[in-house]
């Protein structure tokens, strides 16, 4: 295994002469979390000249003889860009084993680049079989070979013999990540019934810009829904979206600041008036749901279980974003459902 890597690390070493690099400017990536994290950590410590984390990902099996030579490999080198495909896993023995298809980019100090593709090994060691000192997930052998093709196409389908594993979702992946970051805490473990919350519901937009040029393609939108909460009669539900530009970003939602006036100050009076005093946003919606046929997002916040009082706001998407149309309220507690639109950019004058 030794052997590979020091092959892999001949192949990367670009010695040229040049400028020293500011290691500062390439990203700061020290994550241990998947193993493909840990790929990318690695090239961040490299292209940052940080030769010390970048032998630390390592196992007992090293990259080089000894810690000068791993250095001495990168001597010319400027930066590494790094590629990875889908990571494939098996069990054996109180461990599990990643293998990760891996392209990267050398570039050295004159600017020129080359290519290598390859596969990684990892092993994730039992947390719950470990003494101390802990071993987080680390590399534990791989090659790279310089590739015939471009950095963009120079990924490995897969790693071994078998048959490449399904594509991951990368964007659902980010997507589930944020969610989990933001709201693991605040959110309902399980649904109404019981069961484990499940997958997001996930929907596909396409659309163009306002600026596009009638021969330009469609952009592609996806939006995600994530269950949050149920209380007695109102379920909460976050969402995000992703496309090529901007990656995975949660939607914030518009609604209006409402000042309601009932006769004889008593909300179980007659609603005199419903006046809107501001805006404020909302990370979650009440009852909401996506339809695809309208291209809406749409809510209901019951204020009590009976629904004769409520508030509902529909968010139209256009342009890439959804913008809130129209907002109707019924503050009447009457027992009775009869709404009013207090905000309409939804109907034609």
């Amino acid at each position: 295994m030794r052997s590979a890597f020091v092959a892999a690390t001949a192949f990367f070493s670009l010695a040229l002469a040049g400028q020293p690099v500011l290691a500062a400017e390439a990203p700061y990536i020290d994550d241990r979390s998947d193993a493909e994290a840990v790929i990318r950590s690695l090239y961040s410590a490299i292209s940052r000249h940080e030769f010390a984390r970048a032998w630390g990902y390592f196992g007992d099996t090293k990259p080089a003889k000894d810690f000068e030579t791993f250095v001495k490999g990168y001597d010319g080198t400027e930066k590494v860009d790094v590629k990875t495909g889908a990571v494939s896993d098996e069990g054996a023995a109180g461990s599990i084993y990643y293998n990760v298809p891996v392209a990267i980019q050398a570039t050295d100090k004159k600017g020129e680049a080359k290519v290598f593709a390859g596969c990684y090994t990892l092993r994730q060691v039992n947390a719950s079989i470990q003494e101390p000192p802990f071993q987080p997930i680390f590399i534990d052998k791989g090659a790279l070979k310089p590739a015939t093709v471009d950095f963009e196409d120079a990924v490995p389908e897969s790693c071994g013999d078998g048959p490449p594993p399904p594509k991951k979702d990368a964007a659902l992946e980010q997507a589930k990540k944020a969610f989990a970051a933001t709201y693991g805490d605040q959110c309902d473990k399980e649904t109404p019934e019981g069961k484990p919350v499940g997958e997001p519901a996930t929907h596909t937009l396409h659309y163009k810009d306002a600026s596009a040029a009638a021969d330009e393609p469609e952009r592609e939108m996806r939006l995600f829904r994530f269950f949050c909460s149920m209380a007695a009669y109102n379920e909460s539900a976050v969402y995000y979206i992703s496309d090529d530009v901007s990656g995975v970003r949660q939607l914030q939602f518009a609604s209006p600041e409402l000042d309601i006036r009932y006769e004889n100050n008593n909300s179980e009076g007659k609603v005199e008036a419903i006046n809107i005093i501001g805006f404020q946003t909302d990370d979650q919606l009440v009852n909401s749901d996506y339809d695809d046929a309208t291209k809406t997002i749409s809510s209901m916040n019951k204020w009590r279980g009976v629904g004769d009082a409520s508030s509902a706001g529909t968010y139209l998407f256009r342009n890439g974003n959804f913008s809130l149309v129209q907002y109707d309220v019924d503050a009447s507690y009457d027992g009775e459902i009869n709404p009013q639109t207090v905000l309409d950019y939804n109907t034609p004058p």
